[in-house]
């Protein structure tokens, strides 16, 4: 996420249970809420018998599905969005077109994931980068899962993040 979006969570919200009692939760809804128009919304689950791992980024131009589990296609790109547009004869009345074209599935690099964070982790510490993932990045996750574990704890209680 911090990769994807240019600026930070202000504050989150999350709801979980445990289905085993005395262990922490298994499933959780996590949202994430910013200054700006963005909201990022996670759903994790341990117990479900389907692995997926799907991205799905919408803006008001085109959508974004990035499926890792996707042989061949793991990006999509589509041409799907709204259009807002005010009545000039009555200000108060709009109007909502809504638009739905083509998919493009762009060529990637098909090198493991894994692979290439290796590689990035042995540039880094050769030639002293700082790298994607820093230590930086790190803690904010940490804060952010430490404000959403207080945050099931208040049964969704948003807490801001800092």
């Amino acid at each position: 996420m911090d990769y994807v979006i240019p600026e930070r969570p202000v504050s989150v919200s999350a709801v979980g249970i445990s289905h085993v009692q005395g262990k922490p939760q298994n499933i959780a809804f996590i949202t994430l809420l910013f200054n700006s128009s963005l909201i990022a919304h996670f759903h994790v689950n341990w117990l479900s018998p389907v692995k997926i791992r799907r991205v799905l980024l919408s803006g008001s131009r085109k959508m974004v599905v990035y499926d890792d589990l996707e042989p061949s296609e793991k990006i999509k790109v589509y041409d799907r969005g709204i259009t807002v547009q005010q009545d000039r004869e009555d200000i108060y009345k709009l109007m909502i077109g809504y638009r739905v074209g083509d998919m493009h599935a762009p060529q990637l690099d098909m090198t493991e994931a894994l692979l290439k964070e290796a590689r990035h982790f042995v540039d880094c510490v050769q030639h002293h980068k700082k790298p994607i993932t820093s230590g930086e990045s790190g803690l904010q996750i940490v804060k952010i899962l430490e404000s959403a574990s207080e945050s099931m704890n208040h049964n969704g209680k948003f807490m801001p993040l800092s």
